[in-house]
């Protein structure tokens, strides 16, 4: 009797996109290992918080009926809020930022799937115009038949300290836990820099977030009960031209210029790229203060789409047959969710890869399937390289909208799902 090959699955990065790619990959009958610069997993999810907001919660169920369902469930059981409402945005879940990397993390354990932490990859080994093996920072050399890479697109420093205001002392940890490295491009693939309004490189992360003990007592009990918090600006004090800064364009509204909007993740998730300090204690309720993520929130926050790996819309990076790619490295995306659609498509096909059968493309008529191929056709034009993908608001909301693939209707997805032949497809084991 024939053995069963042994598919060996390699993700080099273990954000939310890592993450999702590794349960699909290991569904379909991989051997998955993620290999994790730091010393956890979810990265920017760490600090972020924020799901099922506008079109995010049609990709959610999306994802869930595809059969891409634990991650959307596990941060709906870790919410401290559920369906709210903040400026521009509805029905919005809040996971709690201090409990969801150890949630995930035991998760990711009881699939069977390999965690390697503290384990920052430097370089790969190619054979033709295949990667065989990466390179560890200590030298170690790691085996395997396909690769996935979700490394993001922060970092190292020094990118921080020539596109942005210098390293900010943000979650990702680049001092401590050394510099993000560009597989695809070590691998001989030139990456993509996403831009800015102006023409510059990069865009600075979205919001910072405050300890919330440091506010007023008023703000807490606020913040605890509903939420949100949504406090007016001195007419002196409003800055619309940091509106084009941010990468989150889905919140480059005059709501957010002309007021303080706080979110409850645990911490105090200040919706603005960063903040005078000195400034923000002038303010009622905010004297005493103070940044947790980044240190530095009030001079700055980290600096991504600085790598961005040309791909088709099955996620395979373009040049080399064994690769494929997720969440921000994988284009403009902004946000979890966006990560896990694209990680999980990215895992599923992993193994679809090496079986020498066609990968799967997410049809049009899903919103996730159309955000993936129409990210990818705009990122070729230069104007494109300006723009952010995402879910929860800006262009592409719009155009979710337009096309009425927006809905909140679980059991017309799930019909249009069945339709397609693609409910569950997600759970089919492969191998």
């Amino acid at each position: 009797m024939t053995k069963p090959k042994v598919v060996k699955v390699v993700i080099v990065g273990g954000g939310w996109a890592g993450c999702a790619a590794a349960l699909t990959a290991k569904k379909s009958g991989g051997e998955v290992s993620i290999y994790e610069r730091t010393d956890m997993l979810l990265g920017l999810g760490n600090v972020g918080g924020i799901m099922r907001n506008n079109g995010r919660y049609t990709a959610a169920e999306e994802s869930i009926l595809l059969g891409a369902n634990e991650l959307f469930q596990l941060c709906d059981e870790c919410s401290r809020h559920k369906n709210i409402d903040f400026p521009g945005h509805k029905h919005a879940n809040l996971y709690d930022v201090a409990i969801i990397e150890p949630s995930v993390r035991r998760l990711i354990k009881s699939k069977g799937i390999n965690i390697y932490l503290q384990q920052r990859v430097t370089d790969v080994i190619k054979q033709g115009n295949k990667i065989t093996a990466i390179k560890l920072h200590d030298g170690s050399i790691i085996q395997g038949d396909i690769f996935i890479e979700t490394t993001g697109s922060t970092g190292p420093m020094g990118n921080c300290l020539k596109y942005g205001n210098g390293c900010v002392m943000c979650i990702l940890r680049c001092p401590s836990f050394g510099p993000r490295i560009s597989l695809s491009y070590k691998a001989g693939v030139e990456d993509l820099l996403g831009q800015r309004a102006d023409g510059s490189f990069g865009a600075f992360s979205g919001s910072c977030k405050l300890n919330k003990e440091s506010l007023s007592q008023k703000i807490v009990e606020e913040l605890n009960s509903k939420g949100v918090v949504v406090l007016p600006v001195p007419e002196e004090e409003i800055n619309m031209d940091k509106l084009n800064i941010k990468v989150c364009q889905q919140y480059a509204l005059k709501d957010y210029a002309e007021n303080i909007v706080l979110l409850d993740t645990g911490h105090a998730k200040l919706m603005a790229p960063f903040y005078p300090l000195d400034k923000l204690r002038k303010l009622e309720g905010f004297e005493n203060a103070r940044f947790e993520d980044p240190y530095a929130g009030g001079v700055g926050n980290s600096i991504r789409y600085l790598s961005i790996a040309p791909r088709n819309n099955s996620m395979k990076v373009k040049g080399i047959d064994n690769l494929l790619c997720a969440g921000e490295k994988s284009g403009l995306f902004v946000g979890h969710t966006e990560a896990i659609v694209t990680g999980s498509l990215a895992g599923h096909n992993s193994i679809r890869m090496l079986l020498g059968i066609p990968l799967l493309e997410l049809p049009r008529n899903l919103a996730s399937g159309d955000l993936i191929a129409y990210a990818n056709a705009e990122i070729l034009e230069e104007e494109g390289l300006k723009k952010r993908y995402t879910f929860a608001g800006g262009e592409y909301f719009r155009r979710m909208q337009k096309l009425r693939l927006y809905t909140t209707d679980s059991n017309s997805l799930k019909s249009k799902i069945e339709r397609l032949n693609l409910l569950n497809i997600y759970n089919e084991k492969l191998v």
